[in-house]
Formats: structure tokens, C-alpha cells, sequence
């Protein structure tokens, strides 16, 4: 069916407009304004409200087997989520450990997605060992729409790769094009700093910060950009949490190094005491990098205002309050991540751009469209034009509303971000032209989603 939007206000990256948006076969076709459609057209009146493009979150865990359980979230649960949210593409992380073929891992993430997403979807590919059938492996895996690698410096003798193995994850992403996300901590330190604090009896969530302080993630963004430097390759720090990392990745950048930066909600709104808070409730809030000292936000939100910061994801990763309790007698036990996916956009709208730190310009650019055009989406998403994919939000900046665990729709027990106020949040979002979310509730198609195959771009 075709769609017209009436009367908003549409706002992309360098440009905002009073105009009607008309949608035909998934795409939008025509932008202007008093645009007439066919009788059978469904018309959506956006007077008096935003109209943006798709939100993109480029960093989310879906299904993940790691740390003696799985995350929480299916496809149907966690997209249902993203859309409530307006986010109408989300790039997930495959990640087979270094005991799982790559290949296998990856078809086994493809088949978690296929036919239950109602959003839709890309992976990037984690590379967490190089033997030798890795190259072929991850070139027949790129050629199958996947440009987009992932490493952590980070989780010893798991998903974490050394040195050697990360020289020539970089060295062949540099020959066929890919760009290469990374978990920049340094394992070997973070190994050391746990097994000293367990010694010492230090075994509550209030210590995970202390087993990964600022100077590791610096180190290991530094070394992260001088792999980059010395290969050619282009690369992206994922959440990354605290000034120091900031500074190494911007001082590489100064040096000519293509790396970007990512940052994720949970660093921006929230800080360490949330972890230091006795029992449960502190381990609710234990993910990595860890929440930092309050000081840190104030530089990510500059730094995010500025465009040096590229891009705010969630690392959306939700653990229930059962499965958090699986490190109730040591910090290192209890699983890594907290769910975000849902509350991203109305977030980032209520402390962003109502609070004077960011304008809807830069909204747009962190939360899609610099997202789109790093990792090969774009035109297709991360932007309102004629030919590109009719990903639209419609947002309703007069709604307020309280985030809590009550009300998502994040398969999970409980919300970090509780009692937290929005000043706003998407009354329609639509995925290639049909409308997905109305007011806050999924109404829309189960499985709709599709996954978004990409071409190598950063040769």
C-alpha cells in the first residue's frame, strides 16, 4: 500500500524542511509539499512533529552465548523493542568464540535472524582467531554481504585476539576493503588486575571498574590505532567510555589514522556508583568497558557534539537479575551488558538535544546517518530521500513519559536507565514503507525484516 506523510517537519543531516513524504514499493519516491496520493494511499498527518530518518544502532547483541548463559533477547523480542524505540536497522555482533568454526558461527547468527526480525538487520563478523582457513573463511563471509569485521582486545582465551592475530585481521581488511570494529581493553591486564583483586578478597560488582580502569582501554585504543597506522586499514572503536581512550583515538586521528569512534548510551547517562551499589542492583550495572568516573560524560558529550565522537550505539546486551546472580561471589563471573535498544533514541532526544548538548542535526548524523555511511548503508537508510528506503520516524515531541522496566518491551527484568524522564518518542515508525509501531505499540509485521547485505568500501 502507499503511504504519504503529511505536514511534518523533516530533518536530516544539513538540512530541515516543512514537506509530505510519499512512499511506494518500500522506497520514497516523492518528497514536497500539498503532494496528493492515490485513494487507497494511507495518510499519516505529522503536523506539528518531526519527521526523521530511520535510527540506525550499529552495535547489538542479540543472540549471545557468553559467560555460562545467553542473553535474553531474541529477533522478534529485541526488534520489537528497537522499532517501539525508532530504531529501524540494527548491525548485530556474530560472535562464534575461539573454539567455533567462523564460518558455522556466522550461519548460525544468520539463522537466529532470518524470518523473525521485524526490523531490519546486518552482522558484523568477529574475528576472534586467525589459523589458516580464517582468510577464506571471512572473504566467502564478506562476499555473502557481510563488510564489516569485529575484534576484542578484551576476554582472554574467548572471543580475544593477540597481536599476531589482530596484524592480520587488519592486514587482509585493508586488501579487500572492510572496515574492523574493536573491543579496545588489553586482556593480559585485565587478567592480572582480577586474579590480584580476587586474592585480596575484592569479589563485589564495585571492583569490575577497578579490574579494567581508563588506562587499559587507553592502551588498548592506542595500540588498536597504531595496527591501523601501520597496516592502512580503517578501523572503529567501539563504546568507548572514558577521556584517556578518547584522547589516544583523536591523537591517531590527528596523525592521518582512519579511525572512528563510537560511544554507547550507557557511558553518556550513566557512571561507576551505579555498579558500586551493594548486591544486585550493582551487578545489574556491570558491562565493559565498565561505567566510569561522572567527570568522563561532560567530554563524551562535547566530543559527541563536535562529530568526534562518530556515532552512539547501544551494545544492547541484556542479562535478567537470575543470570546477573551467577557472579554473586565474584565480579568476574557476573555477565557483561545491559539492554538499551528500546530507550536509545528517546534518550538521546531528552538529554541531548532538549538539554542544549547536541542539535537535531548531529541526532540524526550519531544516531543514523554516520552509521549508514561507515558501514555501507547508505543512501539506502540513514537519510530522507527520494530512492532511499522509507525508514521514517515520526516523532512526537510533546510526549513524556518515565523509562522502567514495567512498560519495555527488552525481554529482560529489569531497565538500566529506570525512572529516567523522555520528553519525547516516535508515534510512527515505519520499515520500507509499512508502519511497524503506532503510538508506542507494535502493530505491525513479525519477520518483516530483511538482512541488509553491504559491499567493501574502505580499501
Amino acid at each position: 500500500m502507499a503511504l504519504l506523510i503529511r505536514n511534518g517537519e523533516i530533518v536530516t543531516v544539513g538540512a530541515r524542511v516543512q514537506a509530505d513524504v510519499y512512499v511506494e514499493n518500500e522506497t520514497i519516491t516523492r518528497i514536497g509539499r500539498d503532494l496528493q496520493a492515490p485513494p487507497n494511499a494511507e495518510i499519516i498527518d505529522a503536523t506539528g512533529k518531526l519527521v526523521f530518518p530511520g535510527f540506525i544502532d550499529p552495535h547489538v547483541h542479540i543472540y549471545l552465548p557468553f559467560m555460562a548463559t545467553f542473553a535474553k533477547d531474541t529477533h522478534e523480542t529485541g526488534s520489537i523493542a528497537a522499532l517501539i524505540g525508532g530504531t529501524t536497522t540494527y548491525i548485530e555482533m556474530s560472535c562464534p568464540n575461539r573454539n567455533d568454526d567462523a564460518l558455522e558461527g556466522y550461519q548460525l547468527w544468520k539463522s537466529k535472524a532470518d524470518g523473525k526480525s521485524a526490523c531490519d538487520y546486518a552482522f558484523h563478523m568477529s574475528v576472534t582467531k586467525f589459523v589458516k582457513e580464517t582468510e577464506s573463511q571471512l572473504r566467502e563471509i564478506v562476499a555473502d554481504g557481510t563488510a564489516s569485521f569485529k575484534i576484542f582486545l578484551a576476554y582472554k582465551n574467548f572471543f580475544g585476539v593477540d597481536d599476531g592475530e589482530m596484524y592480520q585481521t587488519l592486514e587482509l581488511a585493508k586488501r579487500i576493503g572492510v572496515i574492523v570494529t574493536a573491543h579496545c581493553e588489553n586482556a593480559e591486564l585485565v587478567a592480572r588486575l582480577q586474579q590480584k583483586l580476587l586474592a585480596e578478597g575484592k569479589t563485589g560488582p564495585e571492583w569490575h571498574e577497578t579490574s579494567r580502569p581508563e588506562s587499559v582501554e587507553a592502551e588498548g585504543t592506542g595500540r588498536f590505532a597504531t595496527f591501523l597506522e601501520t597496516t592502512g586499514a580503517t578501523g572503529y572503536v567501539v563504546h568507548l567510555s572514558c577521556e584517556k581512550a578518547l584522547h589516544a583515538a583523536l591523537e591517531a586521528r590527528s596523525r592521518g589514522v582512519k579511525i572512528h569512534v563510537e560511544s554507547v548510551l550507557p557511558h553518556l547517562l550513566l557512571d561507576k556508583s551505579y555498579a558500586e551499589r551493594p548486591g544486585v542492583e550493582g551487578m545489574k550495572h556491570v558491562m565493559s568497558p565498565p561505567l566510569r568516573a561522572k567527570q568522563n560524560q561532560a567530554v563524551l558529550w562535547k566530543a559527541l557534539e563536535l562529530g568526534s565522537i562518530d556515532t552512539v550505539g547501544t551494545d544492547h546486551c541484556p542479562f535478567d537479575t537470575e543470570q546477573k546472580l551467577l557472579g554473586k561471589n565474584s565480579f568476574v563471573n557476573i555477565p557483561n551488558g545491559i539492554p538499551g535498544i528500546e530507550d536509545r533514541v528517546n534518550l538521546l532526544y531528552t538529554h541531548g538535544v532538549k538539554r542544549g548538548r547536541l542539535d537535531l542535526d548531529r541526532l540524526v548524523d550519531a544516531a543514523s546517518t554516520r552509521a549508514a555511511k561507515l558501514f555501507g548503508l547508505f543512501p539506502r537508510k540513514g537519510t530522507i530521500a527520494v530512492g532511499s528506503d522509507a525508514d521514517l520516524v515520526v516523532y512526537d515531541t510533546s510526549y513524556r513519559g518515565v523509562v522502567s522496566a514495567k512498560s519495555q518491551h527488552v525481554n529482560n527484568d529489569y531497565n538500566g536507565f529506570e525512572g529516567m524522564e523522555i520528553e519525547g518518542r516516535p508515534s510512527i515508525v515505519t520499515v520500507r514503507g509499512k508502519v511497524q509501531v503506532r503510538d508506542g505499540k507494535f502493530i505491525g509485521e513479525r519477520g518483516h525484516g530483511k538482512m541488509l547485505k553491504r559491499e567493501p568500501a574502505h580499501f
